[in-house]
């Protein structure tokens, strides 16, 4: 068993970070989705394509749902999933944090939450060593 992952973005934010990862891993990973949310999409619409993408992506360890931004309709429309048992998710993807949930996905998906979350917090790190002028 697999923890599935479903990326629920804004348009095309989604699709970009699968093909990030398949270039990462010079493969599509498996059980990956991606629901890319227009601007005119009804927000129903987006919670049946959500659900539909779970169901096809649970084969019994569970599925992640991974957001953009926390307050956008996309994650808006996971609300009535994080009561959902075997559905987990999280606001803020990046690629670290994406990637990082891939490699550990065969573990639990308490695991895989929490492994997506320090990538994505440990992702986050200034370049080079110089301090700008006025911080000195």
């Amino acid at each position: 068993m697999m923890v599935g992952i479903l990326l629920l973005t804004h348009a095309p934010l989604g699709q970009a970070f699968i093909a990030a990862a398949t270039h990462v891993f010079h493969a599509t990973p498996e059980r990956l989705l991606a629901v890319d949310v227009s601007a005119d999409q009804e927000p129903r619409e987006v919670e049946q394509l959500a659900k539909n993408a779970i169901a096809g992506l649970d084969d019994g360890a569970g599925v992640l749902v991974i957001t953009d931004v926390m307050g956008g309709t996309p994650s808006n429309c996971t609300l009535g999933l994080c009561n959902v048992e075997n559905v987990q998710v999280i606001a803020g993807i990046s690629l670290p944090m994406l990637l990082r949930a891939l490699t550990y996905r065969n573990d639990t998906l308490n695991v895989v939450v929490d492994m997506a979350l320090a990538g994505g917090q440990g992702g986050a790190v200034r370049v080079g060593n110089r301090v700008p002028a006025t911080q000195q």
